[in-house]
């Protein structure tokens, strides 16, 4: 193979690997509840809770700014999730209560993952390894963020849907990427809305 072509595979395989990483980084986890008495089919539109759309929690550390993050990204949650919802045909009601009122949190926190030597060994000596000490072998902290909507009923006037959608948050991303990431992550979590 000429030099130039195998630099061009080189290439190549470094750019799809690049790439594969960058998607297996975009995971989101989302997990969705909803109350099996409440007929999801009479479910026409809907409207953001009046006293206000959605707030933003963080547990970090004492200097966060939840104000600022909202200000940054509020408004792009706003549009992401209303966007969802006219996507699965569901009109939403301006001025008026609509059959179900929406409402968000943004939570953003700080978790550790770690791992201890023998931690995955059973906890007998059959096989032959000497008591030890514990030590931490892997040590890993991690801000995630996780976004979680409610549909309350406003017959019922209580929650009937709540959808959490969570992943990590990268620091080093600017905030047009930021809004991209939110925008994905919204639409992840709206489709888990009950099917008309």
């Amino acid at each position: 193979m000429p030099p130039t072509f195998r630099i061009a595979a080189i290439f190549a395989s470094i750019t799809v690997l690049a790439l594969g990483s960058v998607l297996t980084a975009a995971k989101v986890e989302v997990r969705s509840e909803r109350d099996k008495q409440f007929d999801f089919r009479q479910v026409k539109s809907w409207a953001w809770d009046p006293a206000e759309p959605g707030k933003v929690i963080m547990a970090r550390s004492s200097s966060d700014d939840p104000a600022d993050i909202q200000r940054r990204f509020g408004q792009t949650i706003v549009d992401a999730i209303a966007s969802e919802f006219g996507q699965l045909g569901l009109t939403p009601s301006a001025g008026k209560a609509g059959d179900i009122r929406i409402y968000y949190y943004l939570l953003v926190t700080v978790g550790l993952d770690t791992q201890t030597m023998g931690q995955f060994l059973p906890a007998v000596t059959e096989w032959g390894i000497p008591p030890f000490a514990p030590q931490t072998t892997s040590y890993d902290i991690v801000q995630r963020g996780a976004l979680v909507i409610d549909a309350v009923s406003t017959s019922l006037n209580r929650v009937v849907w709540r959808s959490v959608g969570r992943t990590e948050i990268d620091e080093v991303r600017t905030d047009d990427q930021r809004r991209a990431r939110i925008k994905m992550v919204a639409h992840e979590v709206v489709k888990k809305f009950p099917k008309k």
